[in-house]
């Protein structure tokens, strides 16, 4: 699907983007620990921006809706882990932390998603 493709696009921008943000414009401004957190959302991001980009190329290739599902979980996913971590990184709410096992979540079932979709194939 088209969507996610240009969708998995602009969350590797973003990611890519928000990666050097936080090695230039956070360095020294937010403790060692919180840029930790900053680059692991930086890093699920990434990954699942690629797999929504494999997620598109797929669907595309072979119109199974589960793998249409798949991709919309990861994105959710990215939204739900990623978000969450970005904004606890930079303003030190924990309770935030408890958002991002829902993202996790969201990703673990996109990729269910596409586990079941190809051996349905």
């Amino acid at each position: 699907m088209k969507t996610l493709i240009i969708l998995g696009a602009v969350n590797a921008f973003i990611s890519v983007a928000l990666g050097a943000f936080g090695a230039h414009g956070l360095e020294g401004k937010i403790s060692e620990h919180y840029m930790s957190v900053w680059e692991k959302a930086v890093s699920y991001q990434m990954y699942h921006a690629l797999g929504l980009i494999a997620v598109g190329i797929l669907v595309q290739a072979t119109g199974a809706p589960l793998l249409g599902a798949a991709g919309w979980l990861m994105l959710l996913g990215i939204i739900f882990f990623s978000g969450s971590l970005y904004i606890l990184a930079v303003s030190g709410i924990s309770i935030l932390g408890a958002i991002t096992p829902i993202g996790g979540v969201l990703f673990l079932a996109g990729w269910i998603c596409l586990i079941i979709g190809m051996i349905r194939l």
